[in-house]
């Protein structure tokens, strides 16, 4: 099969080695169908599972928070890593409501702002690069924003190759094209062709695709993709972001479209794209993706910081 090509059913998923994954698809289903008033209660509990069971995922974002929020005591640090968790726990039934839930469990939870930008783009047969990060509310948000828009979205399989199936069927059933996040050429050639695309450019891809440029005031490995693809895709570049409020209401913000970018220079145009990011999570920060390894890829000569002591 293709690299490229979105994964595909395979009779041999119904045999014994794929029964677990039934099992846990069922009850993904299962949490979708639940009233998010209760449902949300259990993502909590799962959160408190997470931080005392997941050491490893609770040491990352134990190490994040240090280096990125140093100015907060220890205690405080503490009690925004257990936020952090339970924002974790709660994604997996928003997850579950997004991909495989009624639409009637978003359609009275959320606002939405900034729809203009992206309309002003598309009325000038424009692509658009729309910028975001790793939000635990992520699947949420993009079934809430596929009410008003219809845009692809870039993804990587899942080792699993049941659940890669089920779930880039469950995102296509609501948003538009699945495109893996290695085919360059099909993300440029839709963006050309006045496509909206999701992008999240906050994870560290290692240093071959990457500069060194500065988030939460660390040296981080950031992809220089969203200035190059832009470019290449004669895209305009809109940033937005998604949160839930105390009252597990959705809010999505979309800011107008940058100005002046890309300007050809891959460390200022990575370091702008990661101030945007910042000031984002800077609003929510329990919200965002911390247990993953921010911070991986370091400059030359300096040691992990993730190594447990």
């Amino acid at each position: 099969m293709d690299k490229h090509s979105p994964p595909e059913f395979h009779p041999s998923f119904y045999g014994p080695r794929y029964w677990p994954t039934w099992l846990g698809l069922g009850f993904f289903h299962l949490l979708g169908y639940l009233p998010m008033s209760i449902s949300l209660v259990f993502g909590r509990l799962l959160g408190d599972l997470f931080f005392y069971l997941a050491g490893s995922r609770r040491h990352i974002t134990q190490v994040n928070i240090a280096k990125c929020f140093p100015h907060l005591s220890a205690d405080e640090q503490y009690k925004l890593v257990r936020k952090i968790m339970h924002s974790t726990g709660k994604s997996v039934v928003e997850s579950s409501v997004a991909l495989w839930g009624p639409e009637r469990q978003l359609k009275q939870r959320y606002t939405i702002t900034g729809l203009e930008h992206i309309e002003a783009a598309q009325a000038k047969g424009q692509g658009v690069l729309l910028v975001g990060c790793h939000f635990t509310t992520l699947d949420a948000a993009a079934r809430i924003l596929a009410f008003h828009v219809k845009y692809d979205m870039l993804y990587r399989k899942d080792p699993n190759p049941l659940l890669a199936y089920k779930l880039i069927k469950a995102r296509e059933g609501f948003a538009g094209n699945a495109i893996v996040r290695s085919d360059t050429r099909q993300l440029i050639k839709n963006l050309r062709q006045g496509n909206v695309v999701w992008y999240a450019p906050d994870q560290d891809f290692g240093a071959k695709y990457s500069v060194f440029a500065p988030f939460f005031g660390v040296q981080s490995a950031t992809v220089v993709g969203t200035a190059r693809i832009a470019q290449l895709g004669k895209a305009v570049v809109i940033p937005f972001a998604h949160y839930r409020d105390e009252n597990n209401q959705y809010h999505i913000v979309i800011d107008p479209a940058l100005e002046n970018y890309p300007t050809g220079d891959d460390v200022a145009d990575a370091t702008r794209i990661n101030h945007i990011i910042e000031t984002a999570i800077a609003k929510q920060p329990d919200q965002y993706l911390w247990v993953h390894r921010r911070f991986k890829t370091r400059p030359e000569g300096e040691t992990s910081f993730y190594v447990e002591r």
